[in-house]
């Protein structure tokens, strides 16, 4: 077999697409994209003034995203004629518009600054991040690097995402068979201090709970009185919804986990994240203390935000994050 002459050989090598991923750092755009921090800070601010359900959006829709596949923006794909993607399976469908908004906002700016250099994955964990901070919750580190996914398939989505109605064993199981452990998953279900939830997501909780009795009695009985008052209509109006957090819906701190024990958790799964023997000491502990639910949710934040990210061949930098390239 014929040898390569060292010039073409040195060529062919650099032609090989390297195997080992990028280790993402928290300076990857510092030479690339400089203004980076500063369009996203602009860019989630003006954006969570002008809707304030921004922030429990943005948040919600990075956790979907992550746990589908690792975080790589794959719930930003649109279907097409040929492929359902996965915002359109049916747990993502009552995903607020206004998450998927900022991240148009910030790309459009960003595309105008540093085109092509900064991915949709990147500018969604860092939009998650500004606005927890934003509604006064902590400020954790977001290493950069990400690149976008290649695929977005509504078939691969059930299963992989929490639904109120699925046993805590089940809820516990979709996290520690990513790695992470049980305290961990109690404290990322700490974002529910912000945001809200459609009536119809429990209404059976409410109205019809089993053969004798309409309403779940895990609820707090005028609490329960007050959400069948709120969700009256949600056959008629499937938009009606309320705030996870009835107290301090507007504040990202430790009043979620004080709720649970009285009664005044929304979801099944949030009851139940009380009433469980495995979740309920750190739903306590979190109660307790907001200093240890904020470092918690930081770590279990950082980490999550590391979950299956894609690099190199793996991914890409999309010019739109609603489409591939």
């Amino acid at each position: 077999m014929a040898l390569l002459p060292p010039i073409l050989l040195f060529i062919s090598l650099l032609l090989i697409p390297l195997s080992h991923s990028q280790p993402l750092t928290t300076t990857y755009y510092r030479k690339t994209c400089d203004r980076f921090e500063q369009i996203m800070q602009d860019t989630t601010t003006n954006k969570q003034i002008t809707s304030p359900t921004t922030a429990a959006a943005a948040l919600r829709l990075f956790l979907h995203d992550c746990l589908v596949g690792g975080c790589d923006a794959s719930v930003l794909i649109s279907s097409t004629p040929f492929n359902k993607a996965e915002r359109d399976a049916d747990i993502n469908l009552s995903l607020p518009g206004d998450g998927f908004d900022v991240v148009v906002r910030a790309k459009t700016a960003l595309e105008l600054a540093c085109p092509g250099v900064v991915s949709c994955a990147d500018i969604l964990a860092v939009a998650a991040r500004n606005l927890v901070s934003m509604m006064g919750g902590p400020y954790y580190t977001v290493k950069l690097g990400r690149k976008d996914g290649l695929v977005s398939q509504a078939s691969r989505v059930e299963g992989n995402l929490p639904r109120p109605t699925m046993p805590m064993a089940q809820i516990i199981k979709i996290f520690t068979s990513r790695g992470f452990t049980v305290q961990e998953m109690v404290a990322l279900s700490g974002a529910h201090t912000i945001g809200f939830s459609h009536c119809k997501e429990f209404s059976s909780n409410l109205y019809n709970y089993s053969k004798n009795v309409q309403t779940d009695p895990s609820y707090n009985p005028r609490f329960a009185a007050g959400l069948r008052n709120a969700c009256a209509d949600y056959q008629k109006n499937p938009t009606l919804s309320v705030f996870n957090d009835v107290m301090t819906p507007r504040q990202f701190d430790n009043m979620y986990y004080q709720n649970l024990p009285k009664g005044l958790g929304i979801l099944a799964s949030d009851r139940a994240l009380y009433s469980d023997p495995a979740t309920g000491p750190y739903v306590a502990l979190y109660a307790k203390n907001q200093d240890a639910f904020f470092a918690a949710f930081s770590r279990a934040m950082e980490k999550l935000s590391l979950y299956g990210v894609k690099s190199g061949g793996r991914g890409q930098i999309r010019r739109r994050c609603d489409a591939f390239n």
